[in-house]
C-alpha cells in the first residue's frame, strides 16, 4: 500500500480502502465543509451497493445547520447506515448520531454523550438581534423534538435535560434511549 500523503490528507489508498469497506469516519467540528464530503461519500456509497454503511463519529459539534445535512442525507440514502459513537459525541454531532434508528446506533465503551441547547453568536442591531434569538427558540424546540422521538423520553424531559449540558456515558446512554448498544469490537456489529 502507498502510504504516501495527499497535501495533509490521509495515506493513499485509505479512502479507497474505506469506501470499499462502506466505512466513514466524522471527526471533529461539524460545519458545512464536512457535511458536503460526508453527503458525497454517502450519495457514492448508495450509488455503488445497497450494503450497509458504518458511520463512525467523535465530535464536539458545530454548526447545527450542517447536522441537520448530515442527519437528513443518512435518512435519504437507500442502504442501512450504522453509526458508532467514539470518544464523545456533543451536540450537532448528537444530532447525526440519531439519524439511524436506535438498532443501528452503537458506541464503543468510554464514549460520552452530550446534548443541550443551540447557542447563538449573533452580532448586530437589536431588531437582527431579536431575529436571531427566535430562531434559537425554533430551533432549540425543533431540535428537542427530534430527541424525544429519537429516545423514546417525553418532550419535557428532553427540555428540562438540554436546558443546561447534559453528558451521559454509554451506559447511561442506553438508558436514555439514546444508544442502542455497546460494543467492544467490530464482531459485536450486526
Amino acid at each position: 500500500m502507498d502510504t504516501r500523503r495527499n497535501a495533509g490528507g490521509p495515506p493513499r489508498g485509505l479512502e479507497e480502502r474505506l469506501f470499499e469497506a462502506r466505512t466513514l469516519m466524522i471527526s471533529g467540528e461539524i460545519n458545512q465543509k464536512l457535511a458536503e464530503s460526508i453527503s458525497l461519500r454517502l450519495l457514492a456509497l448508495s450509488a455503488a451497493s445497497s450494503a450497509p454503511i458504518n458511520l463512525f463519529i467523535n465530535s464536539q459539534g458545530g454548526h447545527v445547520e450542517a447536522g441537520d445535512t448530515i442527519h437528513d442525507m443518512i435518512r435519504f440514502v437507500a442502504p442501512r447506515v450504522r453509526i458508532i459513537g467514539t470518544g464523545w459525541v456533543a451536540s450537532a454531532g448528537a444530532l447525526i448520531y440519531v439519524a439511524a434508528p436506535v438498532e443501528d446506533r452503537y458506541s464503543l465503551p468510554n464514549t460520552r454523550f452530550l446534548l443541550h441547547q443551540p447557542m447563538g453568536a449573533m452580532r448586530g442591531t437589536e431588531a437582527d438581534i431579536a431575529i436571531e434569538a427566535e430562531q434559537i427558540v425554533s430551533m432549540r424546540s425543533r431540535l428537542n423534538r427530534i430527541f424525544a422521538e429519537q429516545t423514546g423520553q417525553k418532550l419535557a424531559k428532553i427540555q428540562k435535560d438540554t436546558d443546561r449540558n447534559f453528558w451521559l456515558t454509554a451506559t447511561e446512554a442506553i438508558k436514555y434511549g439514546l444508544v442502542g448498544k455497546i460494543v467492544g469490537s467490530a464482531a459485536e456489529i450486526d
